[in-house]
């Protein structure tokens, strides 16, 4: 059965412009499933690690994650039983959420211009994931006035911060048409299931009832990677996350991910990560003793 983005409707409380959630261990986020929605979503992982899949982005978390989505860009749950978090908290707002024409004044140029730029998803680190990721939870104790002014308060912060990385391309389009949407979601879910099998690109360009050539240009216009590209990227997330969790030698992890030839998988593993799988796993091993 082939499997789409499902579109989520996101009502915010009678009363509220924006959406607020935690969620724990005895309240977890059950909306795992590869879908989008035309609100801006804030989400704090605190700590844990885990997979992320932003549009065509793949990679893999480790304490924690902060993290803005544009609108319509889609993207799965990130966190779960197995993620090892303390908490989850998530901000969803509509882009106009305060006026057509708020965000336009001099005065949120910074916000208008990081809502422009989280249309490729955002990823912030060091001391602004914890910051901000500290104020995030303290809205649970606010009311509803006080936290929209600690939200615009966030987002300007955010909008000021250099730490960060934008996640997808620049003129990555996936967000812009439900048609790709529908379409790369069924390959995306695809590789997913069967991301340790050879996977033939004849399947794959049949399974959206496309040509092979027609499939590889239109992928590789459409995320600006090849699929090639993406499948291997899909194995060196899984392959990082068995590095992190698993103690399985390296050589098991490169079979244990879908590769099947081991000088590949090494220099694969150093030119996505930067590091070889041992010394990831050793940077990983200091890092949460």
């Amino acid at each position: 059965m082939k499997q789409k983005a499902s579109f989520e409707s996101i009502a915010p409380d009678f009363g509220n412009s924006f959406t607020y959630h935690t969620f724990d261990e005895k309240n977890s986020n059950t909306y795992k499933s590869w879908h989008y929605h035309p609100e801006v979503e804030l989400v704090y992982i605190n700590g844990g690690s885990g997979k992320r899949q932003i549009g065509s982005h793949l990679s893999f978390f480790t304490d924690g994650d902060l993290l803005l989505i544009g609108s319509n860009l889609p993207h799965c749950g990130f966190a779960d039983k197995a993620t090892g978090n303390k908490r989850e908290t998530l901000i969803q707002m509509k882009p106009d959420f305060l006026g057509t024409n708020f965000f336009e004044i001099p005065e949120m140029k910074n916000i208008h211009q990081l809502f422009s730029i989280s249309g490729g998803g955002i990823a912030f680190h060091g001391r602004t994931k914890k910051r901000i990721g500290d104020k995030m939870e303290l809205l649970e104790h606010q009311t509803d006035f006080q936290r929209l002014l600690s939200i615009l308060g966030i987002l300007n912060e955010l909008a000021q911060s250099q730490e960060y990385k934008i996640l997808n391309a620049e003129g990555y389009s996936l967000q812009a048409d439900v048609k790709d949407n529908d379409r790369l979601n069924q390959v995306f879910n695809h590789v997913k299931t069967h991301f340790k099998e050879d996977i033939k690109l004849e399947e794959v360009a049949d399974l959206v009832s496309m040509t092979v050539p027609s499939f590889c240009r239109y992928f590789k216009k459409i995320t600006n990677k090849t699929f090639t590209q993406f499948v291997n990227e899909c194995r060196l997330v899984h392959a990082s996350e068995l590095l992190a969790e698993q103690p399985l030698s390296i050589t098991e992890v490169c079979y244990e991910s879908g590769f099947n030839n081991f000088s590949h998988f090494h220099k694969s593993f150093k030119n996505f990560t930067g590091q070889t799988p041992s010394d990831y796993r050793n940077q990983l091993k200091s890092v949460l003793i």
